[in-house]
């Protein structure tokens, strides 16, 4: 028999209206064989345009895999924090392709590991990149165009497409 797993923030995504993928695409709806769980990484790969709370990521098994773009808020009726998620809703398929997991955190009270690690106050957006050193921090919302902008400049990055290219004949 096959159960449904469900993660990410439902609310978050109801909020922002029609997005271009449905909610379940969203929230990573995963199918997988009674009481076995999958890894952040496991989900994430099956469904790349998940939304992860950041209760439930561990910054250290990210690390050299995925870029974590975490969006913090005291709230999540922060307009700059609906902005923000609007903003990524309209193009998170090209974050997918850099690699990068979306994590929000609009809880200050659970104090999780990247809230503790980053120190947001109030709204913030930040970038970590794949060998764990904090690449953006925004006060305000920046859309998917100027992200991948700052993505395809880091070094790494540009590794990876030069590697694509030699792969692809």
């Amino acid at each position: 028999m096959k159960t449904l797993m469900i993660s990410g923030l439902f609310a978050a995504v109801l909020a922002f209206g029609a997005a271009p993928l449905s909610a379940e695409e969203h929230l990573g709806t995963t199918e997988v064989a009674e009481g076995e769980t999958l890894s952040v990484l496991e989900r994430w790969q099956a469904a790349p345009t998940t939304i992860f709370d950041a209760a439930e990521i561990d910054p250290v098994e990210l690390e050299w895999v995925l870029r974590p773009l975490v969006v913090f808020a005291d709230t999540p009726n922060d307009p700059r924090f609906r902005q923000q998620m609007d903003l990524l809703m309209a193009d998170i398929d090209q974050l997918g392709e850099r690699d990068v997991i979306l994590i929000t955190d609009t809880d200050p009270s659970a104090a999780s590991a990247l809230r503790t690690q980053l120190r947001p106050r109030g709204y913030m957006m930040a970038l970590v990149a794949k060998d764990g050193r904090v690449a953006l921090r925004k006060p305000s919302p920046w859309s998917v165009r100027e992200l991948s902008r700052s993505i395809d400049k880091m070094p790494l990055r540009q590794q990876e497409i030069a590697d694509r290219r030699m792969v692809q004949p």
